[in-house]
């Protein structure tokens, strides 16, 4: 057990999200997205949590890893199917965390683009979030020495 480290987080996990660069992306997926085969698309790193809801792998997410504040759009969510605006519970406690978090508020991608991008993605963490759309995209930002100051 080691300190600081959100309890969710498997060793395949931590080790995936510390090989993580600026600009890789990591995509947090509900428990019925087709994960394996959109990692098999272009070798994307697969580590199963099926122990923790989406919002909740977000937030231990967020304690570890910068989000990217270069570009806009470093925080992406699926739409839901036939209606765009809609803003299902999962993408409400997305929305919730990231700006809490300092996070502008993630945008929504169409169903199959966002297959498209997820299968580029360095790390998929399969949730056992059981309601529909609880998938969301990150783009690594920059540790900065300001993100390291408390740990001294």
């Amino acid at each position: 057990m080691l300190k600081r480290i959100p309890p969710l987080f498997t060793p395949d996990a931590l080790h995936a999200l510390a090989s993580m660069g600026h600009g890789d992306d990591l995509a947090i997926v509900d428990a019925n997205f087709p994960a394996a085969g959109v990692a098999a698309a272009h070798g994307a790193r697969l580590v199963q949590l099926p122990g923790a809801d989406a919002p909740a792998v977000l937030r231990a997410v967020l304690q570890l890893m910068p989000v990217d504040d270069v570009e806009a759009g470093a925080a992406r969510h699926m739409e839901v199917v036939g209606d765009a605006t809609a803003v299902p519970p999962p993408v409400a406690a997305f929305q919730q965390h990231l700006l809490a978090a300092g996070v502008p508020a993630s945008q929504g991608v169409e169903r199959h683009a966002f297959y498209a991008l997820a299968s580029r993605a360095f790390l998929i963490l399969r949730t056992g979030e059981r309601r529909p759309y609880g998938n969301l995209l990150l783009r690594k930002g920059v540790v900065r020495d300001a993100d390291l100051e408390d740990l001294e």
